[in-house]
């Protein structure tokens, strides 16, 4: 099973799946200039993967990822293609929670088969691989949409992206091997107790907690730099070059993140990341230009950049073997509850008080979470296990 092929299917999803959020928030913004409107369209991207993350990962545990990849891939496609044909604000909402939905059936068997490709001394490379993929399909997405809504036109735009999530199809048709026929070898085996003693785990929940603290900086960002650089004056094209330029440096700092983790330690690691965050989110509402933007755009980046690789290979470690795609739907639960309230919150807060109060609102969030952990501690990874997947 060849690492780069799996790679490959995950930009591809990624690129359509992040170029979606530029398109739908445009759209919704031609649709209403109703800021808590927006913010439910957004949220909506979120619901079912809160609701669902770790049923999917149980079943996802007991079944083939080929076809949850291929089942995923297929309802993305969907889902980018009923906004273009069907016109009108229900549509859009209809779009954000089928999209939502479907990129969990997509990732949560990629994410916990990436971790035994190769052997265990392979997983921290390849957990880094896959999220630079990832960066790289976050900044051409957003990118590409904003282009595309500019050049083309709206329902163009959802046309490229559909077929940029149709394509890990293609590539399971032409090569099936490209993922295993179960997450790892103990993949039979039935799950024991339920999701909370997962959450009893300190090292888990640590772990999952930071990802939640500075997931709420990427969320915030998503959201609300279209409607602050709406707000500003910027083009559709200068919008998602802001949002591309912030996955374009996480990319660049995962690219010496293994360097980085031989020199220091994964909690290290994290505070950095949710204090940069902090202090990019200080900087933003201060500035209107679009190059201004982009250069605390690539801030950020950087700091919620180090974040996920760090949390993922911790996650595949302290995990119960049997219950690993499980375990990343946990987290993905919690990350989501953090997608469906920040629109909300943010969109609420950003109505009632403006926008200097939303980025520093946040910034203060960040600030205390990392406070918090630092003090409350995080994990240090166990030897790595051996697994069942080529």
């Amino acid at each position: 099973m060849a690492i780069h092929l799996v790679v490959l299917m995950a930009f591809l999803s990624q690129a359509g799946f992040g170029g979606s959020r530029v398109a739908v928030s445009l759209h919704a913004l031609a649709l209403t200039d109703n800021q808590f409107a927006i913010g439910l369209v957004i949220a909506l991207y979120s619901l079912c993967p809160m609701l669902l993350a770790i049923a999917i990962g149980r079943f996802a545990d007991r079944t083939s990822p080929r076809m949850m990849v291929t089942l995923g891939s297929l309802a993305l496609t969907a889902a980018l293609l009923l906004p273009a044909s069907l016109p009108g604000f229900g549509a859009l909402c209809a779009a954000a929670l089928v999209l939502g939905f479907s990129h969990q059936v997509f990732s949560l068997p990629v994410e916990a088969t990436v971790g035994g490709i190769g052997g265990p001394d392979k997983r921290a490379r390849n957990y880094t691989l896959i999220t630079m993929g990832w960066s790289a399909a976050n900044f051409l997405g957003p990118v590409l949409a904003g282009y595309s809504i500019d050049h083309l036109g709206q329902g163009e735009a959802y046309l490229i992206l559909a077929a940029l999530t149709l394509a890990p199809v293609l590539v399971i048709a032409v090569k099936p091997d490209v993922l295993p026929a179960r997450v790892t070898e103990h993949a039979r085996a039935e799950p024991r107790g339920g999701v909370m003693e997962l959450w009893r785990v300190p090292a888990l929940r640590s772990t999952i907690i930071a990802v939640g603290v500075v997931g709420t900086a990427q969320d915030l960002f998503q959201f609300y730099l279209p409607i602050y650089g709406h707000a500003v004056g910027l083009s559709a094209s200068a919008i998602g070059t802001v949002l591309g330029v912030s996955f374009l440096a996480a990319f660049l700092i995962r690219a010496v993140l293994p360097w980085l983790a031989r020199r220091t330690t994964e909690a290290a690691i994290l505070h950095a990341a949710i204090f940069v965050s902090a202090a990019a989110f200080v900087l933003f509402p201060f500035f209107e230009s679009a190059w201004a933007l982009c250069a605390i755009a690539f801030l950020l980046g950087l700091g919620v950049g180090c974040s996920y690789p760090m949390a993922m290979s911790l996650l595949y470690v302290i995990a119960p073997p049997e219950r690993l795609a499980e375990a990343f739907g946990l987290q993905k639960t919690v990350r989501n509850a953090t997608h469906l309230v920040v629109p909300l919150f943010f969109g609420s807060v950003g109505t009632a008080f403006g926008y200097v109060a939303v980025f520093l609102t946040n910034a203060a969030i960040l600030a205390t979470g990392g406070f918090l952990l630092r003090r409350s501690g995080m994990p240090r990874p166990k030897p790595a296990r051996a697994t069942g997947n080529p």
